[in-house]
């Protein structure tokens, strides 16, 4: 297999992602476009002086591409990704896939029409505390899954999504679809099946009303000059005290949602961007046990999960079966590489895969379906379908689990 030629629009903040690409004799980054001045140069520090860098990601399509890598912001997707698989050009997006479940469907329409690869970046599902978790429950630790809940302490959520675009609706539509389609996808994932109906409360509890709002930077980190590590401020304690938040703040700093899945799961997700500890806790309940993780191996954690499926009881804390996995201080866990590792296959060979566009689809449907409710005083939302066609065409070649759901990647 000759060594991939790989493009990159959008060299910011999940830029780094790309230099996993990086693989002798597998893959090279060569080509990079970004609006920015600064994204420009670093696409010349982080892939090297050789690499062909460019403003507008149309003057890549002469660079002799194998695959792309979209990680533009969120609402900046749709341009690149149907460009490119409109030319037969592998194309791997970053999560969410798009802030609007009509954007994602184009997507996938146009991955099918035109027969080309497309991936998206859920990386969750290479998470190992997660892969470990989806194992327990194929091997029946709990029995048939009933209900899945998710709790995301978002502690650095101040620094991280209200200090530039995700802080507005125009641009993310919420944090509980932007930052919860990871989330969304993995109670999926878990639960082997799709909400279909969701209610949902939130509110802006805490950010909205920080009168040291809108403090200074934004018209830099609007044109691509600064970025999240320029102003993080992990020391700052409590949120109220916390400087410089975006412009424009008019998404929920925390949102909870229950939904009901096709195929009879019950699924929780709660999101808070204020509180002092930053990880996320997944309970898995089945008519025969229950698992819960205590830490998430993002932070250098070694996460634990235990398991109660023996016996009745009051608390115990040991549960009757626990694992301890290691930590890794890798970009996210190791999840991030392994991410990359698949999307190469993918991208030369084809093949199942362990994320799905579908499945990414679905996540923000249901990101979108909860927003709707949460906006409009909790009514019970119904989940948009996807297309039977797309549906189909997608199944064919998601790698096979049992349980999951259908949605894999289009084989070309």
């Amino acid at each position: 297999m000759n060594e991939l030629r790989i493009g990159v629009v959008g060299v910011g903040q999940r830029a780094p992602l790309a230099t996993a690409a990086n693989r002798p004799g597998t893959a090279r980054v060569v080509s990079c476009a970004d609006v920015s001045q600064r994204g420009r140069a670093d696409a010349a520090r982080l892939f090297g002086r050789d690499v062909a860098v460019h403003t507008r990601y149309e003057d890549m399509a002469d660079d002799g591409l194998d695959a792309v890598f979209v990680l533009t912001p969120d609402d900046r997707h749709l341009g690149p990704a149907l460009f490119f698989l409109a030319r037969g050009v592998p194309v791997f997006v970053e999560k969410p896939l798009a802030i609007t479940v009509a954007d994602c469907d184009r997507l996938l329409r146009a991955a099918l029409t035109s027969g080309t690869r497309l991936y998206v970046g859920h990386n969750l599902r290479h998470l190992p505390v997660l892969r470990r978790m989806r194992e327990m429950i194929d091997e029946g630790l709990v029995g048939t899954v009933r209900a899945v809940w998710c709790r995301h302490f978002v502690g650095h959520g101040g620094d991280y999504y209200f200090k530039d675009w995700h802080a507005e609706r125009a641009r993310t539509n919420s944090l509980l679809l932007q930052k919860g389609a990871h989330d969304l996808d993995a109670i999926h994932w878990l639960a082997g099946g799709y909400t279909r109906d969701v209610v949902a409360l939130g509110d802006l509890a805490v950010y909205g009303g920080n009168p040291r709002r809108p403090g200074t930077g934004a018209e830099e980190r609007e044109d691509g000059a600064a970025r999240m590590p320029d102003w993080f401020a992990p020391d700052v304690w409590p949120p109220a005290a916390l400087t410089g938040l975006n412009p424009v703040i008019d998404v929920e700093d925390i949102s909870m949602l229950v939904g009901r899945l096709d195929n009879g799961v019950l699924a929780s997700y709660q999101q808070c961007h204020f509180t002092p500890d930053y990880w996320r806790n997944y309970t898995v309940i089945g008519d025969r046990g229950r698992m819960e993780n205590f830490g998430d191996g993002l932070e250098d954690d070694a996460p634990v999960i235990k398991v109660w499926n023996t016996r009745r009881s009051g608390y115990r804390p040991r549960a009757d079966l626990v694992e301890t996995l290691s930590g890794d201080d890798s970009s996210h866990g190791g999840a991030d590489a392994a991410l990359v590792g698949e999307f190469l296959r993918f991208a030369a060979v084809g093949g199942p895969t362990e994320t799905s566009p579908v499945a990414a689809r679905e996540a923000v449907a249901a990101g979108v379906a909860a927003t709707r409710s949460l906006r409009t005083g909790g009514n019970r939302t119904p989940v948009e379908p996807l297309a039977p066609d797309l549906a189909r065409y997608f199944a064919k070649h998601q790698r096979s689990r049992p349980g999951a759901p259908p949605g894999g990647a289009g084989t070309r």
